[in-house]
Formats: structure tokens, sequence, C-alpha cells
């Protein structure tokens, strides 16, 4: 063991006079050095150590011995709680970091086995970020976890479930943006209708659609919107069992052929008529978005907690579709939307495949999209390695440019390093992590961060009341 000693150095000294100045204090002679036992015993009473004197520069020093905690992402942004390493505070704000080019998206994957404190972190993180002006949406709440905290925002839930008297249309086309054109703004949604539409007969179907289903899809499509100014579910059912012959025609086919063609598709949709999912999407929204509302919530723990995660899955595309429809504006500022729940969405190849549609967009409505998981195996429970799904799902992790990981399991930790691309440091950080504290990574940066929540926070995002 050595004793470090350090003298300061001019910088603008040659070498020479560097050289006369070292050998001069490296001649001085030392002080005596007390022997083992000798000095003043009790607590406090420090005794110098038994090892030789290493002497250095500050010019060494400063390269040698480099200060090893990060400045952190600035004051702007929604305090999290402290920096774990420098102990200084830790803020965040995604549309800030982006503007600052720290961060290529504003999209935010929060991943943590139960228990960890992940619940904890989204709520924090989007409650606090109401004070500095922003918005939150949750589409599907299937555990109705995010009421509370809606209402104590001075926000707003929805309460979707059979019998419920709230009916959603997932194909409205929401409000039309002042900068668009009403020719192009009807374009934007009959593509936004033909993509839910697909979704859930894929999802349902288990299976792409065929190129003659996806014919009779559009034409089906295109039926009830020359009809109606606002199509619903139900409409585009009876297209599909009975396609108009003005419109088979003109795309040069038979009505007896669109029929077979669209039958399979008729009868996955019809699910959301006539169903178990009946009485939520199928006909006119009974309440009307409201952009001035600082949160809301789609809570569809009525559906039950009994597993039912198809239906929960097409709950969340048609959710999802009607709350992206009134947030679709650029000039609604800046907005958080969080998928809870999402390793159900992570099992369904077409609602990825949607998802990461929208996620594309993120950036041009100012919207941040934020994914909670527990793990991030969930990814490659979508498909075999390879396939169009798990690519899917890997996209929409990469679309990610920051992830929060809480504590994760031993057994996932392989996994998640070759995800992520982690250090040792950083894998082996996650694997000790306490509840509450998450490993933030960013490009090229990451930081180490415990959540400080107060009282009355602690109070109302507790998930573990009922057990």
């Amino acid at each position: 063991m050595t004793r470090h000693s350090v003298y300061y150095e001019s910088e603008g000294a040659d070498r020479v006079t560097r050289r006369a100045n070292r050998r001069a204090k490296h001649d001085v002679p030392a002080r005596p050095r007390p022997s083992a036992i000798e000095g003043e015993s009790g607590t406090g009473r420090g005794r110098p150590l038994r090892v030789d004197t290493h002497r250095a520069t500050t010019r060494v020093l400063r390269v040698a011995y480099p200060f090893l905690a990060e400045g952190g992402l600035g004051a702007d942004g929604t305090y999290i709680g402290s920096d774990v390493f420098s102990g200084g505070s830790f803020v965040y704000d995604p549309w800030e970091l982006y503007q600052r080019r720290v961060i290529t998206n504003p999209n935010v994957l929060l991943a943590g086995v139960i228990g960890s404190g992940k619940s904890s972190t989204a709520k924090a993180l989007i409650t606090r970020s109401l004070a500095l002006g922003h918005k939150a949406y949750v589409p599907c709440d299937p555990k109705g976890e995010w009421t509370a905290v809606a209402e104590a925002m001075g926000g707003a839930t929805i309460k979707l479930g059979p019998g419920l008297a709230t009916r959603l249309n997932p194909l409205d086309a929401g409000r039309k943006p002042a900068t668009v054109q009403a020719d192009e703004w009807q374009r934007i949604a009959w593509s936004r209708r033909r993509a839910l539409l697909g979704t859930l007969a894929e999802s349902t179907l288990g299976r792409p659609l065929a190129a003659v289903e996806h014919t009779a899809l559009d034409l089906a499509l295109d039926t009830v919107s020359s009809q109606v100014t606002t199509p619903t579910i139900p409409d585009v059912v009876v297209a599909l069992f009975t396609p108009d012959s003005a419109f088979a025609q003109r795309a040069g086919l038979r009505t007896t052929n669109l029929t077979d063609d669209g039958r399979e598709v008729a009868h996955a949709i019809r699910r959301l008529v006539h169903g178990d999912l009946s009485g939520m999407f199928d006909g006119p929204s009974t309440t009307e978005f409201d952009p001035t509302l600082p949160m809301v919530t789609l809570d569809s723990s009525w559906l039950g907690s009994g597993g039912n995660d198809e239906a929960l899955r097409l709950t969340l595309a048609c959710a999802s579709s009607w709350l992206e429809a009134a947030v679709a504006d650029p000039a609604g500022g800046n907005r958080y939307i969080v998928y809870d729940e999402g390793w159900r969405v992570m099992r369904d190849a077409a609602l990825l495949r949607r998802m990461q549609e929208q996620w594309k967009l993120s950036r041009a409505w100012g919207v941040s999209n934020i994914l909670i998981v527990h793990r991030l195996s969930d990814l490659a429970a979508v498909g075999d390695l390879g396939s169009e799904a798990r690519a899917l799902a890997e996209g929409l992790l990469a679309d990610c440019s920051t992830r929060i990981m809480l504590r994760q399991e031993p057994d996932q930790l392989s996994r998640t390093a070759s995800l992520l691309g982690l250090t040792d440091v950083e894998i082996a950080t996650i694997a000790k992590l306490p509840k509450g504290r998450a490993l933030w990574r960013l490009p090229n940066r990451s930081f180490v961060v415990q959540l400080v929540r107060h009282a009355r926070e602690v109070e109302l995002f507790d998930t573990d009341a009922r057990m």
C-alpha cells in the first residue's frame, strides 16, 4: 500500500523547473513515523498508515484518477429522485432531451419484476410532469390502478366493460388539426380505420390476412364511408357479409366471390358486435374526449381478472385507436401515452405491427409512448428467432431511446444484457437494485436513480393495498 502526497505545479513551468521542483520535494526529510503502538487510543484517534509515500503532481493525478460521477441531464424536466453516484437531483424530460439531441426519440421502455417499483416510477414521472404543462393518457388500464391517480390529478377515467353504459366508436376520426386540409384528413381517417380493422381481424384469426381478404375489407370500408360520415364496426360487418354490388363491379369482382373472400374477416370482427365484447365498441361513442383535461385513463378492469388476454388485447386495440385519433394533433402539446401491462401486447404480432406504426409518428405528434413490461423476455414470446413477429418486437424496443430498468431476476439478466447492450457493471447493478431504484439507460449514458416520493404519493401509488 502506498501513501500519496500532492504538491501543486504551475502550468507555465518548463520541464527543467518542474524536475528541479520534484527533486527538491523528494529531498525534504520525512517526518518521524510513530511505531504501531504509539499515539492516543480511542475513537477518532487516527494513526498513520505504515505505507510507502508516493508523490505525484496534479498534472498526473487529474488524468490517473478522473472524477467518476456523471454530470446528469441538466435541470430542465421532471424531478425523479437522486442520482446514486453523484448525489445530485435527477430530472428527465423526453422532449427537452430530444431537442438537445441527447435522445433520438421520446419513447420509453420501463421494465421490472413485480414489487420492484416500476408502477411508482411511471406514476411519479407522469403526475409530476403535469405541473410542467404536459398531459397523460392511459388507453387501457386492465387493473384499474390509474383511476385514483387520474382523479387526484383533476383528470377523468372512462370505464369500459360489458354491461356498462359507456361505448366508444374506435372508428371515430377525431378532431381535425387546423393545419390539415379536409380531403387530406379524410385520407388519414380512412387509413387509421383500415389499419384498426385489419389489426382486429388478424388478432382474432391469429394469422395475417390473405390478399383477397384485404380486398374485401377495403371495399367494405369504402362502402360504409360513402354512406355515413362516421362509420361504426357494425356497419363494416354488414358490408362484409353483404357486399355492395356497385363497388364490387367497379373493382371488377363478383359479389358472390367478394362475400366468400370476406366471410372469415366478417366473423372475426363480429365478435365486437355480438360476442363477449358487445356493447363496448359497437355503436357511436357515448362520451367525448376532453383535450383540456391533464389526464385521461380508460379503465378496462371490468373485463375481469380471469386472464382473458385476447379480450384485453382487442380492447386495447380499439381503445388505443379511439384515443390516438383524439390526440393526433401536433398542436395539442406534449403528451405521454402509457401502455401498462405491455406484455399482453407483446404476445400479439398484429398489435405489435400497429403499435410500431403509431410510434413512428410520436415525434410528429409530440407524444412520448411509455411501454411497461415485467421483463424483456416477453419479446421472445412473440415468435421464433428471425420471424416477423420477433423483428417487430425488437423494433419496438429499438424505437425507445430511454430504457428504465428496475430489478430483474437472475435468469433474465443475460437476455436483458443482449437486447439492451448493457455492460457487465450495468448488469451487476440491475441484479441487486432495491425497490424504487432503477438504471436509466440513454444512448451512450446511464444513471442509477433512486426514486424519491412524498408521503401522499406513497399512498396514491400503492399497488399492494389488496395484498
